[in-house]
C-alpha cells in the first residue's frame, strides 16, 4: 500500500523518525486487511506456476505471500517507493519502483493483477483498471480493494462528522477520490471483466482493536496537516482520539470495497 505514504529521506545512515512511524502505520494497515485480501485470493483458483502484479506492495507482505502460494510462478512487486520491500525474501520475487499510471508491463504479463487502496488515489482510476485488465492473460483475474468513505454528516458525534469530513476533504485536495470505490463492481464489468464479484468489509472506530489503533497512529502521524489547513482544532483531533475504543465514538466510516473478474478467454 503507497497511497498517502511519501517517500522520506535517509539520516546518519538510518530511517529518519517520520519514515519509522509511516513504516508501523503500512505495516499495521496490512496487518488489519490482509487476512481479508488473502481471503479473496484463495477463492480463485491459483496455480502454483502464476504470473503475479501487485501495484502498490507497500511493505510487502501481499507479494511475500503470493511467492509463497505461486512456487513455480513469478511475482513483480511495484511502489513508488520500495524502500520498505525486502529483494531477497524470495526467489521469484521481484521489485520494480515505478508510476504504475506511467508504465506498460505489456498485454498477457500475468495471469494475476492485484492493487490495494492504490486506484482511489489516482487521476483516471477506470483507465487504471483497462490498462491492468490489458496486462492479463486470457483467464487472468485481476482483484481491486479500495475504500468508500460513507456520509461525514451521518456519523453519530458532533465531532466525528467534523474530523471525518475534514479528513475527506484532506484527501481530496490530494487528489483521492474517497467516493470512487462503490463504482468498483460495475466499472471492472464495464472494463470486460467477467465473473466478477464484490464484498464489503466495514471499517472505523470500535470495529475492531486494530482500526482504533491505526486510526490513533494515522490521526497522530497525519492530524496535524488538518489543524494547520484550519478544517479541525487541536481540542476536535484530541477529542476524536480520545472516543477511539470508547462505546460511545463507535462508528462505520468506510467500507473496504473488495472486487474481482475475470479477463474473459481469448
Amino acid at each position: 500500500m503507497a497511497s498517502g505514504i511519501s517517500a522520506k529521506s535517509y539520516s546518519t545512515g538510518s530511517l529518519t523518525r517520520d519514515r519509522v512511524s509511516q513504516l508501523d502505520q503500512v505495516r499495521l494497515f496490512e496487518r488489519k486487511y490482509d487476512p481479508g485480501t488473502r481471503a479473496v485470493l484463495e477463492a480463485l483458483p491459483v496455480r502454483e506456476d502464476w504470473r503475479c502484479l501487485e501495484l502498490g506492495a507497500g511493505a510487502g507482505s501481499m507479494s511475500y505471500w503470493l511467492a509463497e502460494q505461486t512456487p513455480e510462478g513469478s511475482v513483480l512487486a511495484v511502489d513508488v517507493d520500495t524502500s520498505r520491500l525486502e529483494a531477497g525474501r524470495a526467489g521469484n520475487l521481484s521489485i520494480e519502483q515505478a508510476d504504475v499510471t506511467a508504465t506498460d508491463f505489456g498485454a498477457g504479463s500475468f495471469d494475476l493483477v492485484l492493487a490495494r487502496a492504490v486506484l482511489e488515489h489516482l487521476e483516471d482510476p477506470d483507465a487504471m483498471l483497462a490498462s491492468a485488465l490489458g496486462w492479463l492473460a486470457p483467464g487472468g483475474w485481476l482483484v481491486v480493494e479500495d475504500f468508500y468513505y460513507l456520509p461525514a454528516e451521518h456519523a453519530p458525534t458532533a465531532v466525528g462528522r467534523t474530523l471525518v469530513g475534514a479528513y475527506v476533504r484532506h484527501m481530496g485536495e490530494q487528489g483521492a477520490d474517497m467516493a470512487w470505490a462503490r463504482h468498483l463492481p460495475a466499472a471492472l464489468a464495464r472494463a470486460g471483466c467477467e465473473s466478477v464479484g464484490s464484498r464489503l468489509t466495514p471499517a472505523g472506530p470500535g470495529q475492531s482493536a486494530a482500526d482504533n489503533e491505526l486510526i490513533g497512529l494515522r490521526l497522530r502521524q497525519e492530524g496535524r496537516a488538518l489543524v494547520e489547513s484550519g478544517k479541525v482544532t487541536e481540542d476536535e483531533l484530541a477529542d476524536f482520539i480520545d472516543l477511539l475504543g470508547r462505546p460511545e465514538g463507535q462508528d462505520m466510516t468506510t467500507l473496504l470495497v473488495s472486487a474481482w473478474g475475470r479477463r474473459p478467454d481469448a
